[in-house]
């Protein structure tokens, strides 16, 4: 408490006021930081390969290229800040966003730019809260750092809370569909269609209903052309998705590659299973609605019974006990 107490009186003696110090010193930071980061912005240093890149390109793919490398170049130069050097956080960040759905090679660098920039503009408007604040309301040292960090923190967080919920809508479209796009993928196979083109054409009918998944089974149809190997790009996808159902999917078609086995009589019965299980959860879902709005129902229902067995003999007894003086 002591340096809490030092750390007071000097803000006292410069400033006149505890929460217009903690202003101005907050401000002054946000300031030297802006400044120190010009710098690094106004360097531009150009990549041998951008060089050789422009002189082989020629006409409007040329330019369109440029135009493409210049805007990606923004961020690129601020990498070794904005993107994590550890290779196994680097790696967790990325498959989180692209569980996210964000498949952008540029995600990580964006992602983490977004909760640098959220959380100094965010500091920088507690400041300035705190400041327009300080004459009308004698707040204390702690009310005043907590109103300057406390939104620093938030902003610095949106981000994250942000790709954890778009992560959890599509996982949860993705396990909602995924039942669907099992059936029309073995009725394109039984229709004599290879693999590789029931996954297209899945991908074409589903896109309306359950984009995500459509995507998904787009991707693997475009790597299997490209001549990816089969197992790598089925496998992609088991991670790209992080959906249990999925990974079981892809250790089926896996399996039935790899001992020669049907692959329609696989689809058939793990369709059917997908078809159980999505019955199971509607009736876990059905039997657990009881029990939620047994707290509701006690909340709307049982005061105004109360309200109207009791209301009458307490209304009765406060008028009898009126009348006789008590």
């Amino acid at each position: 408490m002591g340096l809490i107490d030092t750390f007071k009186t000097m803000l006292i003696d410069n400033f006149g006021d505890v929460t217009v110090g903690l202003a101005i010193i907050a401000g002054a930071l946000g300031i030297l930081l802006i400044l120190g980061t010009l710098p690094f912005l106004m360097r531009k240093t150009v990549d041998p390969l951008d060089k050789l890149r422009q002189t082989r390109t020629n006409g409007e793919q040329g330019k369109t290229q440029a135009l493409r490398s210049g805007k990606n170049d923004k961020l690129e130069k601020y990498s070794n800040f904005l993107e994590p050097q550890d290779e196994e956080e680097y790696s967790a960040v990325r498959l989180k966003l692209l569980q996210a759905g964000y498949r952008d090679k540029t995600s990580v660098r964006t992602y983490h730019f977004a909760q640098f920039a959220l959380g100094i503009l965010a500091l920088i408007l507690g400041a300035i809260y705190t400041l327009t604040q300080s004459g009308s309301e004698d707040a204390g040292l702690q009310s005043s750092m907590m109103s300057i960090l406390l939104p620093g923190i938030i902003g610095y967080m949106a981000p994250k809370y942000w790709v954890n919920r778009r992560l959890q809508m599509r996982q949860e479209a993705i396990i909602n569909g995924f039942p669907d796009s099992l059936d029309l993928m073995l009725v394109c196979v039984e229709a004599g269609q290879s693999m590789d083109q029931s996954i297209l054409r899945v991908s074409e009918e589903i896109r309306a209903g359950f984009p995500d998944l459509a995507d998904e089974f787009a991707i693997v149809a475009h790597e299997s052309k490209a001549g990816k190997d089969k197992v790598q790009v089925l496998n992609d996808m088991a991670e790209r998705c992080g959906v249990q159902d999925v990974r079981s999917f892809v250790t089926v078609l896996n399996q039935s590659q790899t001992f020669g086995t049907s692959i329609s009589d696989a689809l058939r019965v793990y369709a059917e299973e997908m078809r159980d299980k999505r019955v199971m959860r509607a009736e876990e879902k059905a039997n657990k609605l009881p029990t939620k709005m047994t707290l509701a129902t006690m909340m709307l229902t049982v005061p105004p019974l109360l309200i109207i067995l009791i209301g009458p003999s307490v209304y009765g007894i406060a008028t009898t006990l009126g009348s006789a003086g008590l």
